[in-house]
């Protein structure tokens, strides 16, 4: 199935309460489970070891139609309704969430521009990504600003039509590798998000950091030295900036909790078929009670996150807010995929910590679900501070 064949926007269900996927949803869900299965998962135990950016399959995701699936038809791209993304996300990050991440980049540095941008800022720095198997990054975190954005240093200053920005900032995904930035700076009219070409002059890029997990996504600190912006790359009016900012998260955090849902099912599958195989004391292991209790535990817990994101994801879709879902869903399924692949770790045993089985590879990359895009710690304060205001 190509690009054309998933370009329409779909809903999942026309009318009350309704737990199956439309025929065309199946289609793309079957799409994303063959191209991880037959691309992504035969690369991945290659691309964790040599933390090489996914270029190729970067490319082969693009020419699928499942990448970019958030962008809007007018733009060029496939104008997949927020369910439908989801979908893509949960089978990508099957096969592997480094990738998975590396896709999904795109998603957050656009997220800002669906937002707030003007129709010429949508067909020019959207369009970019759909005419090319082009990357996109979201630069707002700083050395000393992740959890507290306010606390950002990054500095604006008008100057005529223009504005010079200066400042540092980290942990950029798809840093390295981007064609432009959404970026975030404070100014004495507050916040301002901007749109920026990768190669204005005064960006640098830093190294591309190792990170724990998640190998071959490209992360690297971006520094702006006297980086000149035209003013109709502004998003929005100033002072906007950091609810423009925030706002894309909630279109942002359910595709992230479902790749942790996918990362979970993944981990569970793998611990499903090695307690079947696996002989204690002359029987399997899944026959034991402690391991199918494990089991039973990892698979309540997939099934439940799965539909705390459609539930995130179809209130965007229908125009509600659904800021308190959508953490709901980053916070429950980022837990529980990490509380899932440390499960399969122990029922491998040693095995499990060995590079030669997948689930010591699902661990590692599952950790930073409770860390990018807001941390669970953060995802519990949104969710307490709404549920007291009602």
């Amino acid at each position: 199935m190509k690009r054309a064949a998933l370009n329409a926007s779909r809903r999942w269900c026309s009318g009350g309460v309704c737990f199956q996927l439309s025929e065309d949803q199946l289609m793309i869900q079957d799409l994303a489970r063959k191209f991880a299965k037959e691309i992504i998962i035969p690369a991945a135990a290659e691309l964790d070891k040599t933390g090489q950016y996914p270029h190729e399959i970067f490319k082969q995701a693009w020419e699928a139609g499942l990448a970019n699936p958030h962008i809007p038809s007018e733009y060029g791209g496939p104008g997949l309704s927020n369910m439908d993304s989801v979908l893509i996300t949960e089978e990508l990050a099957y096969g592997c969430t480094g990738v998975t991440t590396a896709l999904e980049a795109n998603g957050l540095a656009s997220a800002p521009v669906l937002v707030a941008g003007t129709d010429e800022q949508k067909k020019n720095f959207l369009g970019r990504l759909t005419e090319e198997p082009l990357k996109a990054a979201y630069c707002v975190t700083e050395p000393g600003a992740g959890s507290d954005v306010q606390g950002l240093k990054t500095k604006a200053v008008k100057r005529g039509d223009e504005w010079v920005v200066n400042g540092s900032k980290m942990w950029i995904t798809n840093g390295g590798v981007a064609n432009w930035y959404f970026v975030l700076a404070n100014s004495d009219e507050g916040f301002v998000g901007f749109v920026v070409d990768a190669n204005t002059p005064g960006i640098k890029v830093g190294r591309k950091e190792i990170n724990m997990g998640q190998k071959c996504s490209d992360t690297r600190g971006i520094t702006f030295d006297d980086v000149v912006i035209p003013n109709s790359q502004v998003l929005g009016k100033p002072g906007q900036g950091f609810k423009i900012a925030m706002k894309a998260f909630d279109k942002t955090r359910p595709p992230v909790a479902m790749g942790a849902v996918g990362l979970a099912r993944r981990a569970y599958e793998e611990a499903v078929a090695y307690a079947k195989e696996r002989k204690t004391f002359g029987k399997p292991i899944a026959e034991n009670q402690a391991i199918s209790f494990m089991l039973a535990d990892m698979l309540m817990g997939i099934e439940a996150g799965r539909f705390l994101v459609y539930r995130a994801a179809l209130e965007a879709d229908a125009g509600r807010p659904n800021t308190h879902y959508a953490s709901m869903a980053k916070c429950y399924c980022a837990d529980h995929a990490n509380k899932v692949a440390a499960d399969a770790v122990q029922i491998f045993g040693g095995n499990g910590f060995n590079t030669e089985y997948p689930v010591e590879k699902l661990m590692r990359d599952a950790k930073i679900y409770q860390i990018y895009e807001g941390t669970s710690q953060i995802q519990r304060l949104i969710i307490s501070r709404w549920l007291l205001s009602q």
